[in-house]
């Protein structure tokens, strides 16, 4: 059987909310389901570290920082990703099956509005800490598009007109 990996990344920020919901026993189990079974998590400057091993059939394995995760993205199968703008179009340049939840916490952020814009062009799924177990469950990564690194004017002029 073929080892399928799911890379989740929350970049240099504190995000534990999105670290718990990717750990819970129930969301594990879809993952499982769907045929992943390797979670490695980048969990930041968070302060929840998850527990290493085998749980519901994935294996779980984290780290806070590191100087590079481009091998992390490449090694995935499917990217789990906080909505910063570097880790969304760097899971996408890999073309990567990419997941973007939103840290609705932060004020004054532009995350659902980059989210929404990337799963509007069908490049993402786009969710919440707390609908990450529903956003899986119904996911399916076939339907996706594939990002074209050459044409990164869609991203550019989003994101200019959000700043």
């Amino acid at each position: 059987m073929m080892c399928k990996t799911v890379f989740l990344t929350v970049g240099t920020t504190h995000f534990d909310t999105l670290v718990k919901a990717a750990v819970d026993e129930d969301t594990l189990a879809v993952l499982r389901e769907k045929g992943y079974t390797k979670l490695v998590l980048q969990i930041g400057r968070g302060t929840f570290t998850p527990i290493e091993g085998e749980h519901c059939g994935v294996t779980v394995s984290s780290f806070h920082l590191k100087p590079s995760i481009a091998e992390d993205f490449q090694s995935a199968d499917l990217v789990i990703s906080h909505a910063g703008a570097g880790s969304c179009l760097e899971a996408l340049r890999a073309g990567k099956a990419l997941v973007v939840v939103v840290n609705d916490t932060l004020m004054d952020n532009h995350q659902t509005e980059l989210a929404e814009e990337l799963a509007n062009n069908k490049f993402c799924y786009f969710c919440y800490p707390d609908t990450l177990q529903e956003t899986l469950t119904n996911m399916d990564v076939s339907q996706l598009q594939p990002y074209v690194p050459g044409k990164p004017m869609l991203l550019a002029r989003y994101l200019e007109s959000v700043i």
